[in-house]
């Protein structure tokens, strides 16, 4: 049943309003969380250093086993993303079965803002519980996004999700960037040493800013009414999904594509500040500059991606991006070894970086055989791109810890990123161009 007829209530603006607004909600996360103050507290805590500065260890017991602190960190963030592996093909089809979506994205987003606010008690002398906090907090983040992204096409004809798409990324980055502002303000004025205060502020952030969304979008679009055994519907919502893709070449294709993709953009926007500390060793003022260089750029990349696809089709819009995040893995590389190389592959990562989500999410919607299984679709979407990104954090994590440098394994995702431009280069002629409901 396709969602693009005309009066579609779940088509309303404040229905979609409500949509990005969870974006605005969520994104504090992994610009607060996994990208700027708590890497930088993190490092701090786990780092041992002589007066002037110089480094002394940063090697980390964790159940009793010596790791890199930066190897642990994208350790701990793969195994989470192994758990959303398992947990999402599962409870997409529930969810679908029984029209309950919007349930689970509540459970999630509440388990993922309960972790960001336990990150208060983070203690380096108890990483194995001071760990949990983050792997709940990636869990519920991740989590809640599947069911959040499978709400596009129910909310939107398929000739607006590029432009929707991009308004609820674009959200993200203004909320998130005010977050930070606000706890950078807290910090400076009151003192690094309530630092741990920022996580409890995101995770009330989150919750607070969600509950436009909660109560707004549809809970059951499709009056779904489940009969019988839901543990056992929710896996045959699943096989059905996996019998139907197998005719579908484009869409397997594409999705070999964004399986590959994501093993080295998500790596690479995880572990970007570890880099600069550990590589470059930019000062924690400097770090926060890229930060907010990355979001700045980010709103306008976003919009340009969506205005490029519009112009030449996804498809080959999202292989320019793929060459884009090629060329910047290489001169980060070779060049990011100063203050202003960094600045420079944080600007490109930044300007990249909202658009080539926002397209990947909105093609593979368009994409889409006509079905009211959404939730089921986009857990596909999903496993994939946690696959990828298990893959990329523990593929960085091993190299780093055997060459004692990151500047290696950054340059390993060169090579991602030309197998996944070489498959994206399969899908048909007939779906590289402007996309149409099918």
């Amino acid at each position: 049943m396709s969602n693009a007829a005309a009066g579609n209530p779940a088509h309303s603006k404040k229905v979609q309003k409500a949509w990005t607004l969870y974006d605005w909600a969520n994104s504090v996360y992994s610009l607060v969380i996994t990208t700027t103050i708590f890497p930088i507290f993190y490092n701090a805590m786990t780092t041992v250093r002589a007066e002037d500065g110089t480094l002394v260890s940063d090697v980390v017991m964790f159940w009793g086993i010596e790791f890199l602190n930066t190897q642990l960190y994208s350790y701990v963030l793969a195994t989470s993303f192994l758990v959303i592996i398992f947990l999402s093909p599962l409870l997409s089809g529930m969810a679908d079965y029984s029209g309950k979506k919007l349930t689970f994205m509540k459970i999630f987003c509440y388990a993922g803002a309960a972790g960001c606010a336990s990150m208060f008690f983070f203690n380096p002398t108890h990483l194995e519980w001071s760990m949990a906090s983050l792997f709940l907090a990636n869990l519920g983040f991740w989590g809640s996004l599947g069911f959040y992204n499978a709400y596009l096409p129910e909310i939107a004809p398929p000739e607006e999700h590029d432009k929707l798409g991009a308004r609820g990324y674009v959200m993200g980055y203004i909320g998130s960037v005010t977050l930070l502002l606000i706890c950078l303000a807290f910090i400076m004025g009151v003192g690094n040493h309530l630092t741990k205060w920022a996580f409890v502020l995101v995770g009330v952030w989150w919750v607070g800013w969600a509950q436009p969304a909660f109560r707004t979008l549809p809970s059951n679009p499709y009056n779904q009414r489940p009969e019988g055994n839901l543990l056992t519907q929710g896996f045959r919502e699943l096989r059905g999904v996996a019998k139907d893709l197998k005719g579908e070449l484009h869409l397997t294709r594409y999705l070999g594509a964004f399986f590959v993709m994501s093993m080295a953009i998500q790596t690479i926007m995880l572990m970007a500040t570890s880099f600069g500390i550990k590589e470059v060793q930019l000062t924690t003022p400097e770090l926060i500059v890229a930060t907010l260089l990355v979001q700045i750029v980010a709103i306008p990349g976003a919009f340009f991606v969506a205005w490029l696809s519009g112009k030449v089709g996804n498809v080959t819009a999202l292989g320019a991006c793929i060459l884009a995040w090629c060329g910047v893995c290489v001169y980060a590389y070779w060049f990011a070894t100063s203050k202003e190389g960094f600045y420079v592959a944080a600007g490109v990562i930044g300007f990249m970086m909202g658009g080539t989500q926002s397209l990947n999410r909105s093609t593979y919607s368009k994409l889409l055989p006509e079905t009211e299984d959404h939730a089921s679709y986009f857990s596909f979407y999903e496993v994939l791109e946690k696959s990828g990104l298990v893959i990329g954090m523990f593929g960085w994590g091993y190299i780093e810890g055997v060459t004692g440098s990151m500047r290696n394994s950054i340059l390993a995702l060169v090579g991602l990123f030309l197998i996944a431009f070489a498959v994206l280069r399969l899908v048909p002629k007939s779906h590289r161009g402007h996309l149409t409901p099918a």
